[in-house]
């Protein structure tokens, strides 16, 4: 592939905070701990400490999870205490959701992959957090394939990694290509997680990745203690208001709100706030569930898999029970990370490294050809539709399309009309006036009718170039946003492996990848 490169700030498709994270601005030192270079990850290594016995519990729930699946990676090399993970994580979109997912895990690989080549002292995992206790169906419950839209509906309810995935029969009827691999994953599994994990594992188990299902009894025990903190004295959300404030005071928008207390009540076809009340006790919201703060304590001392991070403890849950590294995330996940901060300060936990995903635009063949012939460069497709066409069709004219040479002459003569009408009678430069600017008006007239001639004379590169430029951007907006993988990967095989082998994880620019 053929691969050309444009900074993101070029693209009017990311955040100033995003934007200035990745181009190191000063004022942001405060709120991460190393910036992602190749070079930070010495330092983060020799901070980061992960005990023995949080190692076999990883292992032995990861060796649980994998129980039903033939073909799986070694996990026992994650005993051992020189080797780290680096890990990403979304949700459990169907057929995998739109592309900047399948972008996310090649960057953790091939980031895991450099890692080992720049320290190979050490060993370094690749892991899919699967966010298997998300509770918005609508976020998940659809994808695109060749410009169709395919929705799943149900009448399932709580964390999505528990929803049976076999009603996906349905939709299956409805997609006219055969989808082997994601048949066998979700009519033979009994819930979506386990069905997540079938897929990526076929799809990138030999590259090593793993994929963990934090929504577990033993791995909720490790984290019982913070979540037991949280219960009791609420620090988390108050610490994120104040780091959001400085963010705030620095001009930034900012991702997330925390909540009182930072936790889901979690249960089959279950997962809702819990809110503290004045008397002390607990309730959980939409449901008749109370508690007495004793109580509740005995729960969580009890099943704490009962129990939920949000947004804001997730990250923090996520550290507690690996030897991470790092964080892969997207435009909007990376800058709510930055408000994080000061919670892993305070339950002394590392932060890890923020690193931004691959950011990628695919051209296959027939549209490479036309970007080819037409000339476009990267900068030119990120421009707006109307702006872009027009300066294609006055690049290729052969005669200019303004009056410009003209305009000069003419002005020229109309002021002097002025100064003699002026002298005349002052009264006249109004009726001067007015002829001046139905004069300017008629060119701009005619401007715009020579250039709806000339699109007409270029008809077939323009329509070549907006077959382009809607190809790419879906509805205006980004390929990776909206089309699926499979688009591309039903007619190469090799897709997969394309992107793996032109992905740089340290390479934050959009990435426009020819065939």
């Amino acid at each position: 592939m053929d691969c050309q490169y444009l900074p993101l700030a070029s693209t009017g498709q990311f955040s100033p905070l995003f934007l200035d994270y990745i181009n190191k601005k000063d004022t942001l030192e405060p709120f991460y701990n190393r910036f992602p270079e190749l070079s930070a990850f010495k330092g983060q290594i020799d901070e980061k400490s992960f005990d023995e016995g949080k190692r076999r519990i990883l292992v032995d729930t990861l060796d649980r999870q994998y129980a039903q699946i033939t073909s799986k990676p070694d996990f026992s090399v994650l005993l051992q205490p020189n080797t780290f993970t680096v890990t990403t994580g979304h949700q459990l979109n169907i057929f995998t959701g739109p592309l900047y997912i399948i972008y996310k895990l090649i960057t953790t690989i091939n980031l895991s992959r450099q890692l080992k080549e720049a320290y190979p002292d050490y060993n370094f995992v690749p892991i899919y957090w699967m966010a298997s206790e998300d509770h918005d169906f609508a976020e998940i419950n659809h994808f695109s394939l060749f410009g169709k839209n395919y929705a799943w509906t149900t009448e399932q309810r709580g964390a999505v990694g528990r929803i049976n995935p076999q009603e996906l029969k349905t939709l299956f009827n409805q997609i006219p290509e055969k989808l082997t691999l994601f048949e066998d994953a979700y009519l033979n599994h009994n819930t979506l997680a386990d069905a997540a994990r079938y897929y990526v594992n076929e799809l990138f188990g030999a590259e090593g990745l793993v994929c963990l299902d934090a929504d577990d009894a033993a791995l909720k025990r490790i984290f019982a203690p913070v979540m037991q903190d949280e219960l009791i004295h609420q620090r988390a959300g108050e610490l994120v208001v104040k780091q959001t404030e400085l963010l705030e005071n620095l001009g930034y928008k900012t991702v997330i709100t925390p909540r009182d207390i930072n936790l889901f009540y979690l249960d089959d076809q279950l997962r809702e706030r819990i809110e503290r009340k004045e008397d002390g006790t607990y309730r959980v919201l939409h449901t008749k569930l109370r508690f007495s703060e004793s109580e509740l304590l005995a729960l969580l001392d009890e099943h704490p898999e009962r129990f939920s991070p949000n947004v804001v403890l997730r990250p923090l849950y996520q550290e507690t029970i690996l030897p991470n590294l790092t964080y892969i995330g997207g435009p909007s996940e990376v800058p709510y990370w930055l408000q994080l901060k000061p919670v892993f300060e305070h339950f002394q936990t590392t932060f890890p490294i923020l690193m931004p995903r691959n950011f990628a635009m695919y051209v296959p063949t027939v549209s490479a050809k036309r970007v080819r012939k037409l000339g476009l460069t990267p900068e030119e497709l990120f421009k707006d539709t109307l702006l872009l066409k027009r300066e294609f069709v006055e690049t290729h004219a052969r005669h200019t399309l303004k009056f410009d040479n003209e305009n000069k002459v003419v002005n020229k003569a109309l002021d002097s009309i002025l100064h003699k009408a002026q002298m005349v009678d002052p009264t006249l430069e109004r009726a001067v006036l007015a002829e001046t600017k139905r004069f300017a008006n008629a060119v701009a007239r005619l401007e715009k009718k020579m250039r709806r001639a000339e699109e007409h004379n270029q008809e077939i590169g323009v329509r070549q170039l907006l077959a382009v430029k809607n190809e790419l951007f879906p509805n205006g907006g980004l390929q990776e946003r909206s089309e699926n993988f499979l688009t591309f990967y039903l007619n190469d095989r090799e897709f997969l492996q394309k992107m793996l082998s032109v992905f740089d994880p340290f390479d934050y620019r959009m990435q426009l990848c020819l065939e």
